[in-house]
């Protein structure tokens, strides 16, 4: 079985246009659609190239010298080599838009989302449907979330639960150990929640400066210490967490892989491969990275496709993972539209 070139062997050479450039991009397009090595005569009846078999075989030959495309087996077709892949993206003229239908069913999706949480799980599982193939989602860091509401139970004498419900409609829990002897704690929870209602991380800590002016002194220390952990609980850190949808998409492309997949599907199970590649992309429109383009050796027989999603105080990432035998156009303009209408939601919603 004859293998694919180099990477580093394909430099210097000449740049493809013209014809060649349009059989490479057959090349591309009927083996992503058939899983079958192209040959010459497809070619013809498939294109309008208006040349001989002969012409496309020659520039096949001169694709292949360059490292564009390559002959998995004797007497077999051609079949695209990561170089060919990345020309071909590079050379996408226009990513088409999402069909009525595909709308649709974006549209539906985030009317229906309730809070942070359902809706990245909502996107993950409509961008693996969109495009057959494994969906991430990165978390936004929220640094701009504020405060909806605060409520305290008593758990014991020196016990309290405080639950902070923050305006992306993130709810966390935490204990605090203080002395409770002769607290009200309805009086507690009114002053918490004037001090913090609509508050994000830094103007609770800067509402402690209010305490001594609006908190009578028996209450003062505690108040405080359940002020200090209110901006904890909303602090701005970046969310070390990711969701995955379609991992069974992965497997129905099995035969995609020279080897096995399971280095891939353990690299998508750690959620530290996927947060480093995230943290690497560009924030732009979107990014491609082919083959050993990840930089992980478990993901060489893999493309990624990412764009950034959100704003300025809430960026993050998504994309898809899938062989490198992918519909790059069809993958890059689900991915570009599922970013966009999930930043529009997140700006509308004030998450």
């Amino acid at each position: 079985m004859a293998e694919p070139k180099e990477r580093g062997a394909l430099e210097n050479t000449e740049p493809v246009s013209g014809r060649r450039l349009e059989v490479l991009k057959a090349i591309v397009s009927d083996y992503v659609h058939t899983r079958v090595p192209v040959a010459s005569r497809s070619i013809v009846e498939r294109h309008s190239l208006d040349v001989s078999p002969a012409t496309i075989r020659n520039d096949m030959a001169a694709l292949e010298e360059a490292g564009y495309i390559h002959q998995p087996y004797t007497s077999a077709g051609r079949v695209p080599t990561d170089k060919g892949y990345r020309l071909f993206v590079d050379r996408i003229a226009a990513i088409k838009p999402l069909s009525a239908a595909e709308r649709r069913a974006v549209d539906a999706l985030f009317s229906q989302a309730v809070d942070l949480d359902d809706v990245v799980h909502r996107t993950a599982r409509l961008l693996a449907q969109l495009t057959q193939q494994v969906a991430v989602v990165q978390y936004p860091t929220l640094c701009h979330a504020g405060v909806r509401h605060v409520e305290l139970v008593e758990l014991a004498e020196r016990r309290l639960l405080m639950v902070v419900i923050t305006d992306s409609g993130r709810v966390e829990q935490r204990i605090v150990e203080a002395d409770l002897a002769g607290a009200d704690l309805a009086s507690l929870r009114v002053q918490v929640n004037v001090l913090c209602a609509g508050r994000t991380s830094a103007q609770v800590r800067a509402a402690l400066t209010e305490v001594e002016h609006t908190v009578a002194p028996a209450d003062r220390d505690l108040v405080s210490a359940l002020l200090r952990e209110v901006a904890s609980v909303t602090e701005c850190e970046a969310e070390e967490r990711v969701v995955v949808g379609g991992t069974a998409n992965l497997a129905r492309c099995n035969t995609d892989f020279r080897r096995s997949i399971t280095p891939v599907l353990e690299a998508l199970e750690e959620n530290v491969v996927l947060l480093r590649l995230f943290t690497e992309m560009d924030r732009s429109d979107i990014e491609v990275r082919i083959g050993a383009e990840t930089g992980h050796e478990e993901l060489a027989e893999t493309s990624l496709i990412t764009a950034a999603y959100g704003g300025a105080n809430s960026m993050a990432h998504l994309g898809v993972v899938g062989p490198t035998r992918m519909d790059y156009p069809a993958a890059m303009a689900a991915v570009r539209a599922v970013a966009s209408y999930l930043s529009r939601f997140l700006g509308a919603h004030d998450l």
